[in-house]
């Protein structure tokens, strides 16, 4: 079985630059949503259910924020500046064996975090809305 350190992996908006300064990549977290289908005769008693809809999940970046870095702050293609616009776009994550996940999606959050004895960092949200492609 292969195993692959995370080291490496990379975020960003498909065709753009990749943001710069990732300390840690989360998500999405992929789920199946069911629908209780369970009647007076399932057997033995069982719950029984049925998959419905699949939830694409959210993408969070923590980053050691730059306000002047372009992949960050930009008005057309950086996190925030997609935030603003509300403007839908592709992202791929891409891991360190080469393969890489594309993703449809929106910048729901951006926090930044100024802590006295540390450094300037910004925590990224992205909702995921569609699905999720294996390149």
């Amino acid at each position: 079985m292969a195993r692959y350190a995370a080291f490496g992996t990379t975020f960003g908006p498909t065709g753009e630059a990749v943001v710069a300064q990732v300390k840690s990549i989360s998500g999405p977290g992929i789920k199946l949503d069911t629908v209780d289908v369970t009647t007076h005769d399932s057997t033995g008693g069982w719950e029984e259910v049925v998959g419905a809809i699949l939830r694409s999940g959210e993408v969070k970046l923590e980053l050691v924020y730059d306000p002047s870095n372009a992949t960050h702050s930009n008005v057309a293609h950086g996190l925030l500046g997609l935030l603003i616009l509300k403007a839908s776009h592709s992202f791929t994550l891409t891991f360190p064996d080469a393969v890489a996940w594309v993703l449809p999606g929106l910048v729901t959050g951006f926090e930044p975090a100024s802590p006295h004895d540390g450094v300037l960092t910004a925590t990224v949200t992205i909702k995921v809305s569609g699905s999720p492609t294996l390149v």
